[in-house]
């Protein structure tokens, strides 16, 4: 008798999915910021009805702390970020990264159903390095984060 043992992975890819369209704007956005001069993020959210990951609204921000305003106080979030640094060499770097949302205050079930999909997103998303901020302060000063990890 052969028994099927399920990995971890195949439960998340039944359990949250993305649309076609999602998959191309992933795939899109992590080709288009490698050569961008400002700093590109957007939001991604998992929608509740569909369990569908799909970018919140498609603004593609440029200021971290226009970013920083739009996160929610109580609701995690993945936002993808490719942040042009110059390094202390002088070399320039692109780091591709996946943030993620999780303010303290967060709603548990939200925080559960966040957490089982990071890695499903990281994998879509192609990102080498997931960053876990908790505040506005954390968005705001990832460059320097970024910079000492290069």
């Amino acid at each position: 008798m052969v028994s099927l043992i399920e990995s971890p992975r195949d439960s998340e890819s039944r359990l949250y999915s993305f649309s076609p369209e999602t998959r191309e704007k992933l795939r899109k956005f992590r080709l288009s910021t490698s050569r961008a001069k400002d700093p590109q993020a957007i939001i991604y959210i998992i929608d509740k009805e569909t369990q569908e990951i799909r970018p919140e609204d498609g603004e593609v921000y440029t200021k971290m702390e226009d970013l920083a305003d739009e996160l929610p106080e109580s609701s995690p979030r993945y936002i993808l970020l490719s942040h042009p640094l110059t390094l202390k060499d002088g070399r320039l770097s692109v780091p591709y990264v996946l943030l993620y949302w999780l303010p303290v205050n967060c709603n548990p079930s939200q925080r559960m159903m966040y957490a089982s999909a990071v890695e499903l997103m990281r994998n879509s998303a192609e990102v080498n390095r997931v960053i876990e901020v908790h505040e506005d302060e954390d968005v705001t000063s990832i460059a320097e984060k970024l910079a000492g990890s290069a």
